[in-house]
């Protein structure tokens, strides 16, 4: 009899550019990856849509590709979302057992994380995930799935994600528009960690960063779950503007400069080294040293190290993370970026792709794709042991994505 197949569609919808992967699922549980599509990225500004119909244009190229190199097509995907919009909280919830003998059942984990969830949000916000980080019975912490234990008091510590409901309409109209189905929506710095993190680094401590063209994305694990997630309005876009002003050469020329001659850190280059500038309108080419270059983009990777070092001390983890920073995303892929880094998180700090999936993984063995891969990974294990359910996500009304009937079964069976 044939093996029963799968497919999953991650797309990964950043500033500079939109991915698409395919992947597929046997009945052995091994994931190949079989198609991938790519498109320059037109019509977002910071993770955010400012041009629908440049948007649509650049997820069908995307797509289209991607189900050319698959030969199936795509009906729905698992899209990702950034941006600076997104705020993340971590809040509590408590209730009695309701039942006599006291065992705890799963319409108290059920209430408890609604309990934690009932917290003031703004109108103009929507919920996009809901992690429960530990569960606590009777001051026992630590907890991870409470079923079936006795107590009285159930608590619940959650992590709480949201943002701009406008935002995410938006990249569920675009990605509409473009003839998919919009299944889910998941935070791009939890997509990235599935494609980059092993569990071991999840339970010691880590901070994942994935730097890309219009946002840096942060989220920091600790003891297996998520502590802290937040976006930083500053990637690889504003370190080439930096390089276009300073050299007063076309944003195009200096996007290439910076990819073929740019280095995170000006000690790493030896001054001799010349580069070749384009002028603007019409003036003559001229040259300048790898020195000058690397000493231009030096301050701007500092000061994106520098925020995202801010927001991994806001949560008291920030010393306990044995596992260091991982980065990914394109920018990672310059010179000298992770010894910058080491700097100035003063921690080991590796580069992180995807690994350990078949079919066409070479193609996607990059920081560039953590994201796209990611969100397979989310689409194909759903809450993947990593705390995050599997949403229901209409393409209506979604003031609160989250079912917890359905959060539950995912969880829990």
């Amino acid at each position: 009899m044939a093996q029963a197949t799968r497919t999953f569609v991650g797309l990964d919808i950043g500033t500079t550019k939109i991915s698409c992967i395919i992947a597929e699922m046997k009945d052995a549980g091994e994931l190949s990856i079989v198609g991938v599509g790519n498109a320059p990225s037109e019509g977002l500004r910071r993770g955010v849509v400012v041009d629908l119909e440049k948007t649509v244009g650049s997820i069908q190229r995307a797509v289209d590709e991607a189900e050319r190199m698959a030969g199936v097509p795509v009906k729905g995907v698992h899209a990702g979302i950034a941006g600076d919009h997104i705020r993340s909280i971590n809040s509590r919830g408590v209730i009695a057992v309701s039942r006599k003998d006291n065992e705890i059942g799963p319409a108290d984990v059920e209430r408890v994380v609604e309990a934690a969830k009932a917290i003031a949000i703004p109108m103009d916000r929507e919920i996009i995930h809901v992690i429960p980080q530990e569960f606590i019975v009777d001051d026992q912490d630590g907890i991870h799935d409470p079923v079936g234990m006795s107590g009285v008091r159930l608590e619940a510590e959650v992590h709480i994600i949201t943002g701009a409901v406008t935002s995410a309409k938006n990249i569920c109209r675009a990605i509409q528009r473009a003839g998919c189905k919009v299944h889910d929506l998941v935070l791009e710095p939890l997509a990235s960690s599935h494609a980059v993190l092993g569990r071991d680094e999840r339970d010691l401590g880590v901070a994942v960063l994935d730097i890309g063209g219009g946002t840096t994305d942060v989220a920091v694990f600790f003891a297996g779950t998520i502590r802290h997630t937040a976006i930083i309005p500053l990637g690889g876009a504003n370190v080439t503007n930096d390089i276009a002003i300073g050299l007063r050469t076309p944003i195009d020329k200096a996007e290439s400069i910076k990819i073929q001659h740019g280095s995170a850190l000006a000690a790493l280059v030896a001054s001799a080294d010349g580069v070749n500038v384009s002028g603007v309108g019409g003036r003559a080419d001229r040259e300048i040293s790898r020195h000058l270059l690397a000493s231009m983009i030096e301050p701007r990777m500092e000061e994106i190290f520098v925020m995202a070092n801010k927001e991994v001390k806001k949560n008291h983890f920030a010393e306990l993370l044995g596992g260091g920073v991982v980065l990914t995303g394109g920018t990672s892929l310059m010179t000298g970026v992770v010894e910058l880094a080491e700097q100035v998180f003063e921690m080991p700090v590796r580069l992180g792709a995807p690994t350990g999936l078949g079919g066409l993984s070479a193609n996607v063995a990059d920081p560039r794709f953590s994201t796209g891969v990611g969100l397979v990974l989310h689409a194909a294990h759903g809450e993947n042991g990593e705390g995050i359910p599997r949403q229901k996500r209409t393409n209506g009304d979604r003031r609160n994505p989250l079912d917890p009937r359905r959060w539950f079964e995912d969880l829990f069976y």
